[in-house]
This record gives structure tokens, sequence and C-alpha cells, in this order.
């Protein structure tokens, strides 16, 4: 009786799916795990999770993190964690339950891979692990007249031999440990690890999963519903928000991940995230779904999605032209773009605009709505469009309206692959239902903030 139901629910939801699986296929990605989400029990379910997304062609490094477990080990030995500086100041007896942790977790995490994930999606897979001394490491030293001892940075990444065991089909399993050249060990920090990983094999996505659940919209608040998390950051505004932050000393300061995230996007990393690990399949919602879970660090380089000027009128009409002439967008004048061009948001190519929208408000109703989305033929399927409505989107939230609603006639599935939902044109703001266009019969779509 529910094979229906289940049939209507889970064709949608596949095809939805599908363009991520397809973009993510070949790519690499450092998956930093902290150490609290395996002390809350949640490795199984990860491991599950980066199982099944290897399984769809994405390369994984995991690096693994251990700060609850070396407190653990110290306070069984009656010994003090100390910090500075946002790190553990590591001496003879915090190195020994560092070594002791770290042993201890690589072992549950590969036997959570190789007992062939019974019971889940993954079932009977096999999944090959190489870990190995891919970190060379530099001694902290004294710093403000605290000597860290045997608390370490970054040095150096083996690069090659990661890579050669990512094409080997393996994926790498790292533990923010690292090695001087003359054999001395030093603890280091997994997001530290992590970064500098990401950075030196240039991977498509560094992703933290973590015990907070992103960057809130307004950091001055904790997170919560009437405060919720800034699910996209371009690297400039991240850039500046650390700016204004003060130095974080603890994994919950809003600092302390966003810090990593622009220092990767920055290092040629195009994409930094923050997951919550409470919320079970956090890594498959971020990575296969349109809205994501998470706050996204994007470096946007390559591509400048901005707010429109008065210098783009001239390479907005040229993109709308094509689409106004086929009717798959009402016309627009000069004068009209003119006038509202600070509505507008474009994504430019090497000075070229390939996509626009523009976002009307209605105050009034708490909504606004998304016009003019238009990609130019020549970059459709790179994911222009999904940027351009998550940057409209983003500014409808700051703007603190509840929805946006679209009119279309020609595109109403790609919306509602993008969680709008159809409504009748009765629906709309008083103001926007005088405008409709009832021979022109467009469907009215909308999707809730």
């Amino acid at each position: 009786m529910n094979t229906p139901v289940f049939n209507f629910t889970f064709v949608p939801w596949f095809r939805s799916v599908a363009p991520y699986i397809h973009m993510h296929r070949g790519k690499t990605f450092v998956v930093a795990i902290a150490g609290e989400a395996i002390a809350a029990g949640k490795l199984q379910n990860i491991a599950q999770d980066l199982a099944l997304i290897q399984s769809m062609g994405v390369q994984v490094v995991l690096v693994h993190g251990f700060r609850p477990q070396v407190n653990e080990q110290l306070r069984a030995k009656g010994h003090q964690a100390r910090y500075s500086h946002g790190m553990r100041i590591t001496d003879e007896v915090a190195l020994d339950c560092a070594q002791e942790a770290a042993g201890q977790l690589r072992y549950e995490i590969e036997a959570a891979f190789s007992q062939g994930l019974p019971n889940t999606p993954m079932a009977g897979s096999t999944v090959r692990m190489i870990s190995g001394n891919f970190i060379t490491a530099r001694p902290v030293g004294v710093v403000d007249g605290i000597d860290f001892q045997h608390s370490g940075l970054v040095r150096k990444v083996d690069a090659a031999g990661i890579r050669r065991a990512l094409d080997f089909g393996a994926m790498v399993l790292m533990s923010p440990f690292g090695f001087s050249p003359t054999g001395e060990a030093f603890n280091l920090t997994m997001e530290e690890v992590a970064t500098s990983v990401a950075i030196s094999i240039q991977a498509d996505k560094l992703i933290f999963l973590t015990e907070v659940p992103g960057i809130p919209l307004d950091t001055a608040h904790p997170i919560s519903e009437d405060n919720p998390i800034d699910t996209e950051l371009p690297l400039d505004t991240a850039k500046k928000l650390l700016e204004a932050l003060p130095p974080a000393q603890r994994p919950t300061d809003t600092a302390f991940y966003l810090q990593h995230c622009v220092k990767a996007c920055e290092g040629g990393v195009e994409r930094s995230h923050i997951l919550p690990f409470a919320v079970d399949g956090s890594l498959l919602l971020e990575v296969y779904v349109h809205d994501g879970i998470g706050t996204m660090v994007i470096d946007e380089k390559l591509e400048s999605l901005r707010e429109a000027t008065a210098d783009d009128i001239g390479g907005i009409l040229q993109l709308i032209e094509p689409f106004e002439r086929d009717g798959t967008l009402v016309k627009r004048s000069r004068t009209e773009i003119e006038r509202d061009i600070g509505q507008y948001t474009v994504i430019e190519h090497d000075g070229v605009i390939f996509g626009c929208a523009a976002l009307y408000p209605y105050p009034e109703a708490r909504t606004a709505e998304m016009a003019a989305l238009t990609v130019s033929p020549q970059s459709q399927s790179q994911g222009d469009g999904e940027r351009i409505l998550k940057r409209i989107e983003q500014r409808a939230k700051a703007s603190g309206f509840e929805s946006i609603f679209v009119l279309t006639t020609r595109t109403m599935h790609w919306f509602l692959r993008r969680g709008f939902q159809q409504v009748n044109p009765d629906w709309l703001p008083e103001a926007r239902k005088r405008k409709y266009n009832w021979d022109r019969k467009s469907q009215v779509l909308v999707k809730k903030l």
C-alpha cells in the first residue's frame, strides 16, 4: 500500500540528487572530524556516509581530532590539561597521552571501515585505508613567554604521497601528529593538519565536522530560530568578519573553525565547510542537497558573484535578450533595468556577465520575488544558476523576509528540485497580484527561507 507513496517521494528526490553526484565525481575532499564526534558515538554513521561518498567517485582524506580523548587520558593520570593561544601545551605526559589516544582512535576508525558495514547502505563494500608519515612538523616554541614544548606546527605535507594513495583507490587516514627530520614527535591540531593538507593537495573541499552548527547570521548572538546560520559566506565577507571577531581560544568560538576555512580558500581550496556532527547525515546533506546544512566559505575570485552596478546594464540586456525573444522571460526595457539595477545580482567570468537575477521586495507580506533569473547557455550545467539562487536567498534572509517566490512558464521543475513549492496565484502579495498577467498563466512557486 505504501509503494506508490514511496515511488512518488523517491523518484524526484533521486533526480534532485543526481546532478550533485555527477558534479563531485573525481573530486577530492579533506574531511576533518572533531574528537568530540567520536566521543559522542557518531563514528559508525560517519563511516557509513564517508564510504558512500567514496563509492560515488570522491577521493577522501580523513583527519581525526582527539581533544576529549587526550583530556580523558590526562585525567586518568591525574594530570591537568593546559591550553594557551587556542593550542594545547604538550609536556611529556600530554605527549604520551596524545600518542595513546591517537593509537586507540586509529584502531577504532580502521575497524569502523573494515567490518563490511553490515545492514547499512554500504553492506559488502570494502574501504581500503592508508595512513603514514605524511606530515613533517616543527615546534611551536616559546610564544609570549609560554613554552609549548611538544606542540608543533605543520612544516611540510607529502602531497605526492597522499595523491598516490588516493589514486590507488584508498581513503587516507591522518592523525594530528607530525615528525621532525630528526624523528621527534609533535602534537598538532586537527584543524591545522586538515587545512595544510587541503591546500597542499589542492582539494576541492575542506569539511570540518564539528560541535558547532556553523557561523550565525548575527555573530553577536547564538544560533537560534531567530538567528539561523549563514549558509554561504563569500571569502571576502568571511575575511572581514574574522577581522571584527576576537581571537579564538575555544572550538565553540565563532572564529575557531572560520579562520581555517578562510586560510584554505586563500590557499586555493574553492570551498570549505563547517558542519554539525550532531545532525545525522550532515555530510550527505551538505554535499548532495541544494540548501546544505552548515556554513560554506566560497572563494569567488574565479567567478565574481556580486550585486550589480550601472556598468552592468549593457551586459544584463545582452544576456536576457534571447530569452525575452523566445518568451522564456518577460520583456524588460533598458529604463526598467536602469531603475532597478540595485535589485540585481550578477555572476561574471573574466569580465563577461554569464548570469543574473533580481530581487523585488514585498515587505508588507514578508516575501520577495526573484525575477529574471538567467544563465548564459555557454555556462549552463556549471552551477551558476545555483550560486545566483543562493545569493538571492541570502539577500532575502538578510532583509528579514520569510520566503521568496518566482513566476515561470518554462522552468518549474528546476525550482521544484531546489525546494520551491507550487501555489495558486491568489497566494501572491496584493501589489504583485495586481500586475499578474493572467493571459501568460505563469506558475507561481514559493520557497520558505
